[in-house]
């Protein structure tokens, strides 16, 4: 079979410049009264659990807030939230490095760690082929507010990179990968052609050393 090159593509900051879309439906669930102040104290707790030291990946790995909370009623704004407040801030940029990616034959992939419900209206929007994102634990039909595993985030990134690539007979080193954070480095190792975009949290200075190309999406 002959292997093909991808696209990968993170999300947050990189497609859809600017603060998390997870933040932004947050702040929507709360004024729907969806969450309170009692999901702020449990994410806080996740939080405290793990200092020192001071990171947010405990709760890109659990959901608090979420537990226990219906995932008909969590989703229920989704369609509106995505058209009002994600699709006017998807980069003109990225929107035209997907076209120039798909022009030449390769397969676009979202690989991210929100989860996965948020960014699935996004992908179907821009007609990518694949979606690895993070996977929410269904009990019935509520949220448990754990993350299932693999999470791809930081070398579970890579890991899930490199087992899409096995499945569908793609070749790394002929692929791209767009990222913006240390969360993303180990992914963008695992590529011939890493691209780093809007970067945070020193991922410039790690560019700037290896000569990696620093993109500026808006």
């Amino acid at each position: 079979m002959e292997r093909r090159a991808a696209a990968f593509f993170d999300v947050d900051n990189t497609i859809v410049p600017g603060p998390a879309i997870e933040r932004r439906y947050f702040r929507l669930l709360w004024s729907r009264g969806l969450v309170g102040p009692r999901d702020l104290v449990k994410s806080a707790a996740v939080l405290l659990r793990e200092i020192p030291p001071l990171t947010l990946d405990p709760l890109r790995r659990s959901k608090p807030y979420l537990a226990g909370k219906s995932v008909t009623a969590i989703e229920a704004p989704l369609q509106k939230f995505f058209w009002e407040e994600v699709c006017p801030r998807i980069s003109p940029q990225a929107r035209q490095m997907i076209e120039e990616h798909r022009a030449q034959g390769h397969r676009l992939v979202l690989l991210t760690g929100s989860p996965e419900f948020l960014v699935e209206p996004l992908a179907t929007y821009l007609k990518m082929d694949k979606v690895v994102a993070g996977r929410l634990e269904r009990r019935g039909t509520l949220f448990s507010g754990r993350m299932l595993e693999p999470y791809p985030y930081r070398q579970g990134k890579r890991v899930a990179l490199e087992h899409l690539a096995a499945r569908h007979a793609l070749d790394l080193a002929a692929s791209y990968m767009y990222g913006d954070s240390p969360g993303d480095l180990p992914a963008l190792e695992a590529v011939g052609h890493p691209r780093v975009v809007n970067p945070i949290r020193g991922l410039d200075r790690i560019a700037r050393r290896r000569g990696w190309p620093i993109l500026s999406w808006q």
